[in-house]
């Protein structure tokens, strides 16, 4: 079975064809982050222009790539929610289109649901029940994935995501967008022992805060200026990178013996970065729990996830009608 998805929830305008959930045939991804470097972050208004005007080209490279025509695939998948309104108002009403011309079922994809499916594709072996660290620009997660289509959430974050913090924390050192992946590259280089950082602790067991730890390197990098001296930007990215790896891992870990899951994986853009990669890695072979990881190209938005999701949500019977809307914010255990 192929499908078609499309993903426009950000600043990525893809498309994709998957086949069975696992198997992707083609992925096209037209990214805009050069455009919003100028301002230090995504523009949402600039963002639903720039997908308005590459989604049809892309979705059509997409199908070519893939040798098949609309009238071949089975269904058309998208991202309905969460996201930015605007962006994923653009995916959400050309998906429905497709659709209602080619006469397809539409399947409404959930953000997050994909990012955990990305996992699918680069093990095809997966399934579930396991438990998922989601972590990205505007999520942190624990759930525990108990079907294709069913989730758990035990931890989330109580006030900002992982991503968002890491490109604070990188605008605070003279990084640029985005920062997350620029203080990883840096950080490679520094000590991660230069610079003690604060654990934040949650009434939750698995749930996260980052709004005081992103904090105490902002309070840094300004009091270093005042002072007028000069900070060790690989220092304190190489400080932050292991703080928050650390942080990740803990609750992760807390969950899975709590729970007595022996599988265990990681996605979502976040996933991406090298020290939570090595300490998710190191601390699954130290309890001898098996790992999945997305691999690197997966981790970052792209539409192959939803499409990969979406199989699995056609399965289920959750397609849609032409009163579909998009949703900025939605649980990841809720339907559509």
């Amino acid at each position: 079975m192929k499908l078609l998805s499309i993903e426009s929830s950000c600043d990525e305008t893809a498309a994709a064809v998957v086949e069975d959930g696992r198997r992707v045939l083609s992925s096209v991804i037209d990214s805009q982050v050069r455009e919003h470097q100028i301002y230090g972050g995504v523009v949402p208004e600039i963002a639903s222009r720039r997908h308005t005007e590459n989604i049809v080209q892309v979705t059509r490279l997409a199908l070519a790539e893939a040798g098949a025509a609309l009238a071949e695939v089975d269904a058309i998948a998208v991202t309905a929610a969460p996201g930015l309104i605007g962006a994923v108002l653009v995916g959400v009403n050309f998906a429905k289109g497709l659709a209602l011309a080619a006469g397809k079922p539409l399947v409404p994809v959930h953000h997050i649901r994909g990012h955990v499916a990305a996992n699918y594709i680069t093990h095809p072996e997966l399934t579930p029940p396991f438990l998922c660290l989601i972590v990205s620009g505007g999520h942190s997660h624990i759930v525990q994935v108990e079907d294709y289509t069913t989730y758990r959430i035990l931890g989330r974050t109580q006030d900002d995501a992982a991503g968002e913090a890491f490109d604070k924390a990188a605008r605070s050192v003279g990084l640029p967008y985005p920062g997350g992946v620029a203080l990883d590259r840096i950080s490679r280089d520094g000590n991660p022992e230069r610079y003690p950082l604060p654990t934040p602790h949650t009434a939750g067991k698995y749930d996260f805060s980052f709004s005081g730890l992103k904090t105490a390197v902002i309070n840094l990098s300004h009091n270093a200026a005042q002072k007028g001296e000069a900070l060790a930007p690989e220092d304190l990215a190489a400080s932050f990178c292991r703080k928050v790896s650390g942080i990740l891992w803990d609750k992760l870990e807390a969950a899975a013996r709590d729970t007595g899951e022996r599988r265990v994986a990681i996605a979502g853009g976040v996933s991406a970065n090298s020290w939570l990669r090595e300490r998710v890695e190191q601390g699954c072979q130290e309890n001898g729990w098996q790992l999945y990881m997305p691999e690197l190209p997966l981790c970052g938005d792209n539409a192959a996830m939803i499409g990969a999701q979406g199989y699995y949500e056609l399965l289920a019977g959750n397609t849609a009608g032409m009163d579909l809307n998009g949703r900025p914010y939605m649980e990841i255990d809720s339907g559509f």
